[in-house]
């Protein structure tokens, strides 16, 4: 563990570039080695056929003798030329031998070059280095101008020596080689990718200091490769999180006004619930209508105006559910037809008499009158796309456990540009004035009840769906 741990380290030390040197240094030597594999056998074939061709020569002298005979000390320096202790060769069904010595009744290894493969010649290349032998080696080889064959035996000594020598320079050139390509690699990846990559991660540490400076935004370069791409879509990253820090920050800002100005809101609304109070004691039958709606109203908004106080905390309270009459609940919604001062705009409820659902009733409330009060301020701005008389409707059925509320108008719907952000905060507001918060409370209110809100594709107006599954057991 703690040789890995010491590995690591270095690795670290190293860094990208360096990784990437050493990286190329080593495939290119793998790949010399593989090269070197057949470059090793192909040498000893030649180096041994050399040898064949020089005892072929050696034996034209001895046909050139006189009555095809030599001296002693001429045969020995025919052998020592070729580096053979004795030739043989075999011509006209005649074979002729060269020999100052006894020839060796056992050779180490036989070679015959007229059937030999690549396999095995590399496996003797191999052997000739790693696995010596004392022995004289016996090749055989093709002869030329009438020779059958040319039989040799040879000290194996000079060439493993021979073989040594080719691996030396091999592996010199494999060397150099890897170095020279190691450092182009090097300095083609070092200006290609590392450095690029280190400005992307500086840019990623300064970025993070400090998000809403614009000036620490990674500018894009010219590159159209995976490094551009990372470059753009960086820049893309850092504008919108830079925007959502910016925006977080003005809604803490906002959420704390807020705060201040609903619990001086809520004081007003107590005084007005108060003085509220005494118009029921009032015997004006129309008084005497109006006072309890009004009461009911400034309590829902005295008790509003609490929850909104606990805001900072950024969540609704949990529905208070209970299993109520619809129709009662959507009262308060039908008042909004008056809303916009000069547009006739009708708000009917189509709801049956008795549909009972499973929901919190001020939360229910909230969703249905902020979902006719932007019909209606949308019909009065825009009016309808038809021509028809301005209308705002609310249905609604069960089916099982489930109860659905529609509520559509004949407006000029919801543009297209609005829909890809209809939910979200600040971002749906489609009028001067709007908020965009009306449509994202009444989805989170619809959501505490397990429930969805949605729009649906119509061909006239717009139709907001809400779904409000009943509790399980």
């Amino acid at each position: 563990m703690r040789g890995r741990g010491a590995l690591g380290g270095v690795a670290s030390r190293i860094g990208l570039s360096g990784r990437l040197l050493l990286l190329t240094i080593l495939f290119v030597l793998l790949a010399e080695i593989l090269i070197y594999v057949p470059g090793a056998a192909n040498f000893r074939r030649t180096w041994l056929s050399d040898r064949v061709a020089a005892a072929q020569v050696a034996a034209l002298v001895l046909d050139a003798a006189p009555q095809q005979r030599v001296s002693d000390d001429l045969a020995r320096r025919l052998l020592t030329g070729v580096g053979a202790r004795a030739i043989a060769l075999k011509a006209g069904g005649t074979r002729r031998l060269i020999a100052v010595e006894e020839v060796p009744s056992e050779v180490g290894e036989v070679v015959d070059l007229r059937e030999a493969g690549w396999i095995e010649l590399a496996i003797g290349a191999w052997n000739s280095l790693l696995h010596p032998r004392a022995e004289p080696m016996r090749v055989v080889g093709h002869g030329k101008d009438g020779v059958d064959f040319v039989e040799i035996v040879i000290d194996p000594r000079p060439l493993r020596e021979a073989l040594i020598a080719f691996s030396g320079r091999i592996l010199l050139t494999s060397l150099v080689i890897s170095g020279i390509t190691g450092l182009l690699v090097f300095l083609a990846l070092q200006v290609s990718i590392v450095r690029p990559v280190r400005r992307l991660a500086r840019n990623i540490a300064a970025f993070a200091d400090d998000p809403e400076d614009a000036s620490r935004m990674v500018a894009p370069s010219w590159r159209n490769d995976e490094i551009g791409l990372a470059e753009t879509a960086l820049a893309r990253m850092e504008t919108a999180l830079a925007g959502e820090l910016r925006q977080k920050r003005r809604l803490a800002d906002l959420g704390l006004s807020v705060s201040k100005i609903n619990h001086e809101l809520r004081n007003l609304l107590t005084t007005a619930q108060l003085l509220g109070d005494r118009l029921e004691g009032t015997a004006d039958p129309a008084v005497q209508r109006v006072a309890p709606r009004l009461l009911a109203t400034l309590g829902r908004a005295i008790r509003y105006c609490e929850a909104t106080l606990a805001y900072g905390r950024v969540a609704e309270r949990v529905p208070e559910r209970r299993l109520v009459p619809l129709r009662p609940i959507l009262a308060d919604a039908l008042d909004l037809a008056g809303l916009v001062p000069g547009a006739a705009v009708q708000v009917d409820d189509r709801t049956p008499e008795g549909l009972m659902v499973d929901a919190d009733a001020d939360q229910l409330s909230r969703v249905v009158i902020n979902l006719v009060r932007n019909a209606v301020q949308a019909l009065g701005l825009a009016g309808t796309a038809c021509g028809a008389d301005s209308l705002v409707t609310i249905e609604a059925f069960r089916e099982g456990g489930t109860v659905t509320i529609l509520v559509a108008d004949n407006g000029p719907g919801v543009p297209e540009r609005v829909r890809t952000h209809l939910f979200a905060p600040f971002r749906s507001a489609n009028r001067a004035g709007g908020t965009g918060l009306g449509l994202t409370i009444a989805a989170e209110l619809v959501r505490l009840h397990g429930g969805s809100l949605s729009l649906d594709e119509t061909s006239l107006g717009a139709r907001f769906r809400i779904v409000l599954p009943d509790r399980t057991a």
